[in-house]
């Protein structure tokens, strides 16, 4: 897709290693992620990718390094405090509430941004009922933004994975996020709703809205992404377009295997002979 290197940075990671007890999940990672990228981080099992994404969200504090997202600095921040800087996220392992509807699960990805809070809701319920509205509208215009808005009534658990999905990613966009971090956003997903699924993550970058992401799925990556960093072991190894990652002998050694560069060159060979 280009090398979109050129710009004003929305993410740094500068020097950031994780200790747990003797154990290094990730060590020393530097990475700049531009601003109209999608930006992926990729690496085998085990490489600290989910590591790295908590620690940039607050879910985990860093042991060294500093986080910033645009001018701010957002390591030593808390999950919460990140999210108001524009930062929003969805989990490898669905965080949707079973108990509540779709546009349930959405107002309540909303919430963060109401101005009253539960006394002011007792004391001028007009002003919280007036927010409330607006937060629901809100909701009802994302799922139709996402293609959902029929399941707006329906409970998680009654929905195929693959919609589920969808609800997740429409609720991180309450918040109105200027980064969105997914992570694995297409496990679990068979292949036609893995197509779904990247054309509306497409429809979300296109709005405005920086993308990174964690995927194990190559095909996903290498089509969508501008720029990809890989970690083995907690360390950076590689970093640079999916033209160039395909083609780093450590990445196809340590991740992709010979196997994928041996599917590469049939696929480059059948697309010249056709």
């Amino acid at each position: 897709m280009g090398d979109q290197r050129q710009g004003k940075s929305v993410l740094t990671l500068k020097n950031v290693t994780k200790r747990f007890s003797g154990l290094v999940a990730v060590d020393n990672l530097s990475l700049e992620m531009k601003e109209r990228t999608i930006h992926a981080l990729i690496g085998p099992n085990g490489a600290g990718k989910s590591t790295a994404i908590n620690m940039i969200t607050g879910l985990l504090p860093l042991t060294e390094g500093e986080i910033y997202h645009g001018d701010t600095k957002i390591s030593g921040m808390n999950a919460h405090q990140i999210a108001q800087t524009r930062c929003s996220r969805t989990f490898q392992n669905l965080k949707l509430y079973p108990s509540m509807t779709v546009k349930e699960n959405l107002m309540m990805g909303g919430m963060m941004d109401m101005k009253q809070g539960f006394f002011p809701f007792i004391f001028s319920p007009s002003k919280a009922l007036k927010e409330e509205k607006m937060v629901s509208e809100k909701a009802e215009q994302i799922l139709e933004f996402i293609g959902i808005q029929d399941l707006a009534k329906e409970y998680p658990s009654n929905m195929p994975y693959g919609k589920q999905k969808l609800a997740e990613l429409a609720r991180s966009l309450m918040s109105d996020p200027r980064l969105l971090f997914l992570d694995e956003p297409a496990a679990g997903l068979n292949p036609s709703e893995r197509v779904e699924f990247v054309n509306i993550m497409m429809k979300v970058f296109d709005s405005g809205i920086d993308i990174f992401l964690i995927e194990h799925n190559m095909d996903v990556i290498m089509n969508i992404s501008h720029y990809i960093t890989v970690i083995s072991f907690g360390s950076k190894i590689a970093e640079g377009t999916p033209e160039e990652i395909q083609q780093d002998p450590v990445v196809i050694k340590a991740y992709l295997g010979d196997r994928y560069k041996q599917n590469m060159a049939r696929g480059a060979a059948h697309a010249e002979s056709r």
